[in-house]
């Protein structure tokens, strides 16, 4: 059975004590019980050794790495040194990391091989702007990044990745995909695995929903067949919305 699984990425918010005291308030929420089988944090880099060290039955991830084992690449930060503090996901190919920094398929790749080369998850991004959904692109479009992002691993590795579809047109907008849109798109995603593995598969597969879930439309959204969770951005600042998405299923 795949998990379903509630994640939040802070992105570039809070300062570390910030970050701590929201980690704290998190395990006060997750010791009362939460329906979802998995939580993530995605903090910002500083953050990740004290928020990892405080944090209690909830995982602690990163929001992006670099491709290469180490070398002269100031600035950035390897796979191998998040999994030396015990870091359990990475971020690969959110829509911002796409547009804001250029990343294109083919580099989400390699970040992609060198997450799971150190035992990592990665959770890959795939979504649509809204030029594209307005085309009647967004299905090509994603297609085409999960062929070219993610489809090189073979069915024993891809076990080591959760995907989430996040319409880029609906992040930091206020909008939302409506609830029969994103179960198109995540049975959409699904089939593609089916096609290019197995059923198998494409039925353990966790497709996460990112496109400005709160706690407002949280449970219709996850009542859909295919949605089995959703990568929060702002809502994932307040650890009683978090809490509460968490227990939307």
């Amino acid at each position: 059975m795949r998990k379903k699984i509630v994640a939040g990425n802070w992105k570039m918010n809070l300062n570390v004590s910030e970050g701590v005291a929201l980690v704290e308030e998190l395990n006060v929420g997750i010791s009362e019980g939460v329906k979802a089988d998995e939580l993530i944090v995605f903090p910002p880099f500083p953050h990740l050794y004290a928020v990892k060290d405080r944090a209690i039955k909830l995982q602690v991830g990163a929001q992006n790495c670099h491709t290469a084992l180490n070398g002269a690449y100031t600035g950035e930060v390897s796979a191998p040194m998040l999994s030396s503090i015990q870091i359990s996901h990475v971020l690969v190919g959110h829509s911002e990391r796409r547009a804001y920094f250029n990343e294109l398929n083919d580099l989400l790749a390699k970040k992609v091989d060198a997450v799971l080369d150190e035992g990592m998850t990665a959770v890959y991004c795939c979504g649509e702007t809204l030029p594209e959904r307005e085309e009647n692109r967004h299905f090509n479009v994603i297609g085409a990044q999960l062929a070219e992002g993610l489809f090189h691993l073979n069915e024993n590795q891809l076990k080591q990745v959760v995907i989430a579809y996040e319409p880029v047109w609906a992040i930091g907008t206020g909008k939302t995909a409506s609830s029969a849109q994103a179960q198109e798109v995540h049975a959409y995603i699904r089939k593609l695995i089916a096609t290019n593995y197995t059923a198998d598969a494409a039925e353990n597969m966790s497709i996460l929903y990112g496109g400005s879930c709160n706690p407002a439309n949280a449970q219709e959204l996850f009542s859909q067949p295919d949605v089995d969770g959703g990568l929060i951005g702002g809502a994932s600042l307040k650890s009683a919305d978090f809490i509460q998405i968490a227990n939307s299923y």
